[in-house]
């Protein structure tokens, strides 16, 4: 039988960095109120909320990574946590307006957050006598160097040439660190500690859902549509804590956790669309097929997010493809309804109807498999 993992406790201050996180990522959603009803306008506010998201959450999974492998909770970590979190603040207030104004603060923001990773690694890498953490924290130390430096350099240039030297910026400690999994698998991270981060953040952001949907819940606009609203998120809630909670085996050693990292992007992607979707299909100024295929979209990342999960599973609960194809055509019928109707309420208790159905298979299978 394997040695059990002894679990790293995630310490107050990383609960506190998360919560600004989300506050920030419920920012972000809001990119994709500001379009004028054009096809171009909807594009550009896409890419827009897309690579604002990319900047947001690569910067939680790289801090998160290094706390989840050298973090100490000690006074140093806990004041580079405040200045993150000071920082933070301002990064989610900076986009507003036109990208002209907001893009060179928001990217010397994003500049000084790599900063301080910058120090962090090359504190370890200082200090530290193992030569495995030596060789870790000299390739982060590089690529969040070379993100720093290209950052800073885009934000000072004009927009046009600036935006892709710091896009290019981003790319590198987004894409960089998964090439390198077998030099980190020299110390591997501890998994259920980035495991149970990943699952707070994502539970906290289901959070800034429900602050999105409290509009149906006030005493003028309160019906039975407002339930199913509530429904479709609270199915979606249950479907994910049933595979992090009970299909994710936690007990795993020499994992360097990058694919659970990388699938929470399509996963906190697909509720920040959700919760703005939720959001349009009941304002009767934004195109419902909008709305719809928006909601649909942020469905199918989200259900794609938890399958790409299924190595990490228990052997007895490898996803079943009858499960995956059953996922898939619950969602594909809904969305073709939801378009062919393109009213309110049938798109809502469509909506309601597959979360809650794809809810139960998820959990039914489990107990299914768990007691055979």
């Amino acid at each position: 039988m394997a040695e059990k993992i002894i679990k790293k406790k995630v310490e107050l201050p990383e609960l506190f960095y998360d919560l600004v996180f989300a506050y920030a990522i419920s920012q972000t959603t809001d990119l994709l109120y500001h379009f004028k009803g054009n096809l171009a306008s909807v594009a550009e506010a896409f890419i827009i909320f897309s690579v604002v998201m990319v900047v947001f959450i690569n910067t939680w999974m790289i801090k998160s990574v290094f706390i989840n492998r050298y973090g100490e909770n000690s006074i140093a970590d806990i004041i580079l946590f405040m200045i993150d979190v000071a920082i933070l603040l301002y990064m989610s207030n900076a986009f507003k307006g036109n990208i002209q104004d907001w893009f060179q603060p928001f990217a010397v923001a994003t500049g000084l957050l790599s900063t301080v990773l910058v120090i962090q690694y090359g504190t370890v890498y200082l200090t530290s006598k193992k030569s495995a953490d030596k060789r870790i924290s000299r390739l982060m130390m590089t690529i969040t160097a070379a993100r720093t430096v290209l950052v800073f350099i885009g934000a000072f240039l004009p927009l046009k040439l600036g935006i892709p030297v710091a896009l290019i910026g981003i790319a590198i400690s987004w894409v960089l660190p998964g090439l390198f999994g077998s030099i980190l698998k020299l110390h591997a991270l501890n998994f259920p500690h980035i495991l149970e981060r990943l699952t707070l953040l994502t539970i906290i952001t289901f959070g800034e859902t429900i602050v999105g949907i409290a509009s149906y819940f006030t005493v003028k606009t309160f019906n039975f549509y407002s339930i199913l609203i509530f429904t479709i998120v609270g199915a979606l809630f249950m479907t994910y804590i049933t595979q992090m909670d009970h299909y994710i085996d936690e007990n795993r050693s020499d994992e360097t956790g990058i694919r659970l990292i990388y699938v929470h992007y399509f996963i906190l992607f697909g509720i920040s669309l959700v919760t703005v979707s939720l959001e349009f299909i009941g304002e009767s100024h934004i195109p419902k097929n909008f709305a719809i295929l928006s909601l649909y979209l942020g469905l199918s990342l989200f259900y794609l997010g938890l399958f790409l999960t299924s190595p990490y599973n228990k052997k007895q609960l490898n996803s079943d493809k009858q499960v995956i194809v059953f996922f898939t055509i619950t969602t594909i019928v809904g969305l073709l309804v939801s378009l062919m109707v393109n009213q309110f309420a049938v798109v809502v208790i469509t909506t309601a109807l597959i979360a809650i159905i794809n809810s139960i298979v998820y959990v039914r299978y489990m107990i299914i498999k768990t007691r055979s």
